[in-house]
């Protein structure tokens, strides 16, 4: 590769870089030409872009990114590189464990995810598990709307609940009534009305 084509490579780094918050870097050796070509479609549906990269050329690109250190990803560029960018944080850790289903690759070298570096294969689940800004949005509105939900159906029970209450109470008043009604006929007959006073007895 002459200087100048290195030139131009590095600027082609530098482009994808610039301003990324999901970068990943991959092994992708060993994949045959079906599978690397299947890899490659299914990075593109999910919005990910995959680069084959020299390492040489990836180290002085990201050197040359202002506002963030990559620094401790370069113990990490061995052997074949793809450089993955995405903007679904857990998007190409998804791809890689969907592909290791039947592959030994691809493998995860190292990535930069919401300012955090993760260095090595063993991070590949850890970086699975992240939730999406998508995914974590999602779960607040559920929960925001499920009191909502809640008292909407509350309310639109509540006149059956309130009918079923009269029912039940309905025989239940009747029930104290009757021994009421009972008593009422029991009742002894009043007593003869008292004489008037200054009445005088009756003669013999």
């Amino acid at each position: 590769m002459t200087k100048e084509n290195k030139v131009v490579a590095i600027q082609e780094i530098k482009d994808l870089l610039q301003d990324a918050k999901v970068v990943y870097v991959a092994d992708l050796e060993g994949l045959n030409a079906a599978r690397s070509s299947d890899f490659r479609r299914q990075a593109f549906k999910n919005n990910i872009t995959v680069k084959v990269v020299k390492n040489t050329l990836l180290q002085k690109a990201m050197e040359q990114i202002e506002g963030v250190d990559f620094s401790e990803m370069y113990g990490t560029f061995k052997g074949n590189s793809a450089l993955m960018i995405a903007e679904t944080a857990n998007a190409p850790a998804k791809l890689i464990k969907d592909f290791r289903k039947k592959e030994e690759k691809p493998s995860l070298k190292s990535a930069f995810v919401q300012e955090t570096f993760y260095l090595g294969d063993n991070n590949l689940e850890t970086l699975a598990n992240i939730k999406s800004k998508e995914e974590m949005l999602g779960e607040i509105i559920g929960l925001l709307q499920s009191p909502i939900q809640r008292l909407v159906s509350a309310l639109q029970n509540k006149p059956e609940t309130v009918e079923a209450k009269a029912e039940e109470a309905a025989p239940a008043a009747e029930k104290a009534a009757a021994p009421a009604e009972e008593a009422k006929t029991e009742e002894a007959p009043a007593s003869e009305e008292p004489k008037a006073e200054g009445e005088a007895p009756a003669a013999e």
